[in-house]
């Protein structure tokens, strides 16, 4: 219904894409105790892990949606740019990646759904960014063969964050700022996968 929804409005009209999600979240100073939760174990340090502040400091990010959605955008995106398994490495959080997006998610259908008129309805896209690590690339100068992950482990981690979105009530699947195209393959392949198990597609 959605999708039929969608492609209908991009017939009549073009649909306005919310701005950017870390600036945004930069204007509200936080500091590491913001993006600590206490389901949350790790002993690095979680400051800058945006991706968090979904289960962490769910208004502000509410917050963040709904201005975009008051400004007048049509389809708001996920705050999971760096919510891959992958990425959260970084930070010792990538048990927490699938509830990291579903809570995501449904804090931006929540969004959505308060300002969906019959006029003007509001969508959400989940968003996949590139994640931490290039499959194309070495990051190692004297090791050109050295890949420090594999297409494997890319379309696993695009996999579990695609379905976690879907769970959450997303409308559309939002693949960007891509910089390596084995990565994007990675995860196209990853949500036709998804998409075959679900009998759905978005």
């Amino acid at each position: 219904m959605t999708k039929t929804t969608i492609s209908k409005l991009l017939l009549e009209r073009i649909l306005i894409l919310d701005g950017a999600m870390g600036t945004m979240i930069q204007a509200h100073n936080l500091h590491e105790r913001d993006f600590r939760h206490s389901s949350f174990t790790s002993v690095l340090n979680l400051y800058g892990d945006n991706d968090l502040l979904s289960i962490s400091r769910p208004e502000i990010i509410a917050g963040i949606h709904e201005a975009f959605l008051a400004a007048g955008a049509d389809i708001i995106s996920t705050n999971t740019f760096n919510a891959t398994g992958i990425s959260q490495l970084d930070y010792g959080m990538e048990s927490h990646a699938f509830d990291i997006n579903i809570a995501a998610a449904r804090v931006a259908r929540a969004a959505a759904d308060k300002f969906s008129t019959p006029d003007k309805p509001r969508f959400v896209a989940g968003a996949l960014g590139p994640t931490s690590r290039t499959a194309s690339i070495s990051p190692k100068v004297e090791d050109a063969a050295f890949r420090n992950v594999t297409f494997d482990e890319l379309v696993a981690t695009y996999t579990e964050q695609a379905t976690a979105l879907l769970e959450g009530g997303v409308d559309l699947l939002l693949l960007e700022t891509i910089f390596d195209t084995l990565n994007a393959k990675a995860a196209l392949f990853a949500l036709e996968h998804v998409f075959e198990t679900r009998g759905k597609r978005v």
